[in-house]
């Protein structure tokens, strides 16, 4: 199956939602089919061989929506990216969010003096008779039929595919208000009049009103939504739009995405690095923080991977093109957190349920409603009353705040994730991951550092007159160990000196001469064969051991000098993240390949009580199957690779690493900051969209519970009230944004 994601033009509500994923599910070859309102965008799955692209768009269109088709690349071009292609869709939004402007101020000019003129009731001089009438009619026409032309467009398509949306609603019911009144203006005497000869009412204003209320509804909808995807733009602004190419002695400008891998780029001071790849020339730091999060900016030399969108600083970078496009760190996080945003938590289908049926039973409540009016009164008077309580009912059960619920609330959430350094991929990871109850983290490279350093140093005589020796030696090995061992020695202040007859026995040690003296490095067994009695620190050797650190003998001359011990060391903020999940109620347990000893070692050192330890990466996947099996809801913690079965099969998987890993990385959720710092945050976050989603929903609900037997009437046999069209419009679209100020308020999450 290939996945895709189209963007679609023209949903208002929960309704064309329902409309169009049941028009993608009857493609042949289509899988899954998710439509997410807030951010305009169809996710499909579908199979190649059985359908098409092509196929698909069509599918939306004939389902009365616009799929907007992207120009083919020229032959020389590679195709665009999502970074271009996000590019592209802010300027479609944009240009709708300008027509809906238009649409919404023309509508308000006209409508406010309609109020005035109506609500007047005579106060205004000549406003009462024939020409007030004829008046609003003028007024309220132009708004009918110029921006509410939109609502009787859409309302149409739907009803040509046998269903009813919230345009639906609007239409029918600003055409009844308008259609009566304008009836009752040019053809009074169609209607029996009163004792005392008064003309029929007329609700001009109520038309115009809906509209108006309506249109200023969808068009805060489109600045929230434009707001929902600044974390998405930001990222796309960093990539610069043109890269200085090398070809020979001569220097180019190109647009990046011309760019092809294995051509040399040229980034001076000050320039962002247009793509990925790897430094061949030149020294410079370079501020990665879009990618990792952090402040310090990174060294680069010949050898060192660079990825688009970072900050040069100081020095010039000559760099080998490595991936363009799709490939890059940038453009695949920015595609994760559009993935994320299109996406759909499990707790929307429920809405998708309801709006699937709303709208007819709202339909059939309006014309109840208008039936029970009309047969108390029958006269004129009744018959206005009746058309006012069916274009009310209309009007306040639009399902706006229904459909908007869920998608608003995980779009803000997975765009305050991105902000705070969290990549969450969907509404459904969101949901999944607001109930975990079990962390199950791996040790190398989550825990600890992944890397081993210069822990302790024993020495029988002068210390720092070991470490140089001992620096001396290790650095001419190439081993991993060794390396902690040169740089931890040179922290410590160790002034190495040069080394001849240098050698080394695998997995035992090393050894060379150093100012005249010989030097060995290695077990306690190694040097007893060279005659070396370790007796003497041998207990000391056995009690690092057993905090999981690996201890070397030092022998200087036949003699024990010391010895040095190296260790996977946890990095600084695991035990706090062990305790936030403990705050949390989180159940945190270990799941490591490492012997029995280190990992209980390390455990120990972070408070961490259950421990699998030695553990082989696809044995890791059962330990995940066992956690659940006992009825807990699982998050697997790792590196995104030796840990992808864990991943895979705990109900979410957290991918931990740098930027540029994350981007590739087969998880629910990636940690961008290169550590488990922001697990525990990633986990609150989740609790409140899903807290969001609820307050959404129970809003909406009540919303309508509420609002349909007002504006039907219900209230007015104990108090004499009725809920007037124009005061339903307004209701109606209070109650959207209501929903959308709530779910922006995750903007907020994490901020002190």
């Amino acid at each position: 199956m290939n996945d895709i994601q189209l963007p679609v033009r023209g949903m208002t509500c929960a309704s064309c939602v329902r409309r169009v994923e049941r028009a993608l599910q009857k493609v042949d070859g289509v899988g899954e089919a998710s439509v997410n309102l807030v951010a305009e965008r169809a996710s499909v799955a579908f199979d190649p061989a059985r359908t098409s692209v092509e196929a698909i768009a069509e599918a939306i269109e004939r389902a009365g929506y616009q799929v907007p088709r992207e120009a083919p690349p020229a032959d020389d071009a590679p195709a665009p990216d999502a970074a271009l292609r996000a590019g592209g869709r802010d300027a479609a939004e944009e240009a709708d969010r300008r027509a809906l402007k238009r649409d919404f101020l023309v509508a308000a000019a006209l409508t406010v003096p309609l109020l005035v003129v109506a609500m007047s009731h005579g106060a205004i001089p000549g406003t009462d008779g024939p020409v007030g009438r004829w008046l609003q009619f003028a007024l309220a026409t132009p708004v009918v039929l110029g921006p509410g032309r939109r609502f009787f467009r859409l309302a149409w398509t739907a009803l040509r595919h046998g269903t009813a949306e919230m345009n639906t609603l609007v239409a029918l019911g600003t055409g009844a208000a308008w259609s009566y009144s304008t009836v009752a203006v040019a053809f009074p005497g169609a209607f029996p009049h009163t004792a005392h000869g008064v003309l029929p009412h007329v609700y001009f204003e109520a038309g115009a009103a809906i509209i108006t209320f309506v249109l200023l509804g969808r068009l805060l909808e489109s600045r929230a939504r434009k707001r929902l995807a600044d974390a998405v733009r930001g990222l796309v602004a960093l990539q610069p739009k043109t890269a200085r190419r090398l070809v020979g002695d001569r220097e180019e400008d190109v647009p990046v995405e011309r760019l092809r891998p294995g051509e040399l780029v040229l980034v001076r001071p000050g320039e962002r690095v247009p793509t990925d790849g790897e430094v061949v020339r030149g020294a410079s730091a370079v501020d990665e923080s879009m990618l990792t999060g952090e402040s310090m900016t990174v060294d680069k030399a010949a050898g060192a991977r660079v990825f688009g969108g970072t900050l040069n600083r100081n020095g010039s970078l000559t760099f080998r093109v490595t991936r363009t496009g799709q490939g890059t760190a940038l453009a695949r996080i920015v595609e994760a957190v559009e993935q994320a945003q299109g996406s759909k938590a499990p707790i929307a289908r429920l809405a998708d349920v309801v709006a699937g049926w709303f709208v007819p039973v709202v339909v059939g409540i309006a014309v109840v409603t208008f039936a029970v009016w009309l047969a108390i009164d029958p006269s004129s008077d009744g018959l206005a009353t009746a058309i006012e309580r069916f274009v009310a009912v209309l009007v306040i059960a639009c399902p706006c705040a229904l459909g908007l619920a869920t998608p608003a609330a995980v779009a803000v959430g997975t765009g305050r994730g991105a902000e705070l350094g969290v990549l969450v991929k969907g509404g459904a990871v969101l949901e999944a991951a607001s109930r975990v109850d079990t962390v199950l983290l791996d040790k190398t490279g989550t825990l600890t550092a992944g890397e081993p350093t210069l822990t302790d140093v024993v020495a029988l005589e002068d210390e720092a007159a070991l470490l140089s020796l001992v620096a001396a030696i290790e650095r001419e090995s190439e081993h991993p160990v060794a390396r902690a061992i040169v740089e931890g020695a040179l922290a410590r202040g160790a002034r190495p000196g040069a080394v001849h007859a240098f050698g080394s026995a695998a997995g035992q040690g090393v050894e060379g001469v150093v100012d005249g003296r010989r030097v060995r490095v290695g077990t306690g067994a190694w040097l007893a064969l060279a005659g070396v009695d370790t007796a003497a620190l041998e207990a000391q050797a056995d009690a690092l051991a057993g905090l999981g650190r690996t201890p070397a003998f030092v022998a200087v001359d036949g003699r024990l000098a010391g010895l040095v011990a190296v260790a996977d060391r946890p990095t600084a903020e695991a035990r706090r993240v062990v305790e936030a999940l403990r705050d949390l109620g989180v159940e945190v347990a270990m799941v490591t390949g490492d012997r029995e000893g280190v990992a209980r070692a390390v455990a120990a050192e972070l408070g961490i009580t259950r421990v699998h330890a030695g553990v082989r990466p696809e044995d890791k996947a059962a330990v995940v199957a066992a956690e659940r099996a006992r009825g807990r809801t699982v998050a697997m913690v790792g590196d995104g690779v030796n840990d992808a079965p864990a991943l895979a099969g705990a109900d979410v998987g957290v991918a931990v690493g740098t930027g540029a890993d994350i981007a590739v990385a087969a998880a629910d959720i990636a940690l961008l900051r290169g550590g488990i710092a922001s697990l525990p945050a990633a986990l609150r976050l989740a609790r409140a969209t899903l807290r969001n989603i609820r307050q959404n929903l129970f809003w909406a609900f009540v919303y309508n519970v509420v609002g349909i037997p007002i504006a039907a009437g219900a209230l007015y046999v104990w108090t004499g009230w009725l809920l007037s069209p124009v005061l339903a419009s307004a209701a109606m679209s209070l109650s959207s944004v209501s929903v959308l100020l709530n779910a922006l308020r995750l903007r907020r999450f994490g901020d002190a």
